[in-house]
């Protein structure tokens, strides 16, 4: 399924976006995008493709190619994130995998893909829980979290073992509730008239949403 956006498209990951997320993600001074991810930057296009068609094949998770559409990156994907844990019954789901290229840094299509993200999991699934969980060192993961609305529910200490070494995991989460009472705070940020004629927001995200945890 394709979810459009004003600035952004989320578009199914598939072999078409592997020039372009080779591009945006695996240049030399990339390696710090991978961190927190639980494999180290590709090394090559080989492997990049290879984990590409890894992420294609699993058909536990949905990834997004994310496709600015408003002129970033040239209109190629600069990124992707992932459903994953979904658990139908309880309509809960997790976001996670989340890579930005450094087109996306600091624009509206970032923020946009994640809005266009929770739409999906509310009103297309009808789901009434969205999980975003972190290693607790991740300081930008959980900044971005609390930016959207999500809520700070608590620390898994000694939950993974992952490259060598211990994460504890913080968990944030979002109900259907809590995205019924920041939609409007959502909308009015990601319209034109918040941004001036040299594209800088005229009112802050985290402001507007009233950020928690």
């Amino acid at each position: 399924m394709t979810l459009p956006g004003r600035t952004v498209t989320l578009e199914p990951l598939g072999p078409e976006h592997a020039d372009a997320l080779y591009a945006a993600l695996c240049a030399p001074d990339d390696a710090w995008r991978w961190t927190y991810r639980p494999h180290e930057m590709p090394a090559s296009r080989e492997e990049s493709d290879a984990l590409i068609d890894r992420m294609v094949a699993d058909d536990s998770v949905v990834t997004f190619a994310i496709v600015p559409t408003d002129g970033v990156g040239g209109g190629l994907a600069q990124g992707h994130a992932t459903l994953m844990r979904c658990d139908p019954a309880a309509g809960s789901v997790e976001v996670g995998g989340i890579i930005y290229g450094r087109a996306l840094e600091r624009t509206v299509a970032a923020t946009e893909a994640q809005v266009l993200l929770m739409r999906h999991v509310f009103d297309d699934l009808g789901y009434r829980r969205y999980e975003w969980k972190l290693d607790h060192h991740n300081a930008l993961s959980a900044a971005a979290a609390r930016r959207l609305g999500f809520t700070y529910e608590g620390r898994f200490r000694n939950a993974l073992v992952y490259k060598g070494r211990n994460r504890d995991t913080d968990w944030f989460a979002m109900t259907d509730v809590d995205f019924g009472r920041l939609r409007p705070a959502y909308d009015a940020w990601l319209d034109p008239t918040n941004f001036d004629e040299h594209g800088r927001q005229r009112s802050r995200l985290d402001t507007t949403v009233g950020v928690t945890g």
